[in-house]
């Protein structure tokens, strides 16, 4: 019987050992888990950085706040964070750290960058604004589907 119940741990184990984790309420995505997390999750806000990057330690703190907020509200609004420099996804053109994009759940599948300010009330505007107060330029993401 124990036997029975260890193995169905480790299976379940096995299944679900790619799922996203968290931190402080932000999603840690890998590039072997990052189609799965577009695809769970209608509205996802990814930070890509890095570990050594001063701008992007200087984030996470209202980064994880915001993530808390809307999780607390029960938004289908998700916020995640990815380390560029150990996970790269071809199709998600990264110049600088931070980079923020937003991945909807919309007819033209749009991915949209956020420039805007980088605080809670920064994202909390962009996010109830569907991506249009401090959006940047917009990429396809039948490009990121084709680069897969």
């Amino acid at each position: 019987m124990l036997r029975r119940a260890l193995l169905c741990l480790a299976v379940a184990g096995l299944v679900c050992a790619d799922a996203p984790e968290e931190e402080d309420h932000v999603l840690v995505l890998r590039k072997s888990n990052f189609a799965e997390a577009l695809a769970a999750h209608k509205y996802l806000l990814v930070e890509f950085y890095a570990p050594w990057c001063g701008h992007c330690k200087a984030l996470a703190p209202e980064y994880a706040k915001a993530a808390g907020k809307l999780k607390a509200e029960g938004s289908e609004i998700r916020l995640a964070k990815m380390d560029s420099t150990a996970n790269e996804v071809e199709a998600v053109k990264v110049h600088s750290f931070p980079t923020l994009k937003f991945f909807p759940a919309s007819a033209d599948r749009t991915v949209i960058d956020y420039n805007g300010e980088r605080t809670l009330d920064g994202f909390k505007k962009f996010l109830e604004s569907g991506g249009q107060d401090g959006a940047g330029d917009d990429d396809d993401l039948e490009d990121l589907e084709e680069a897969e």
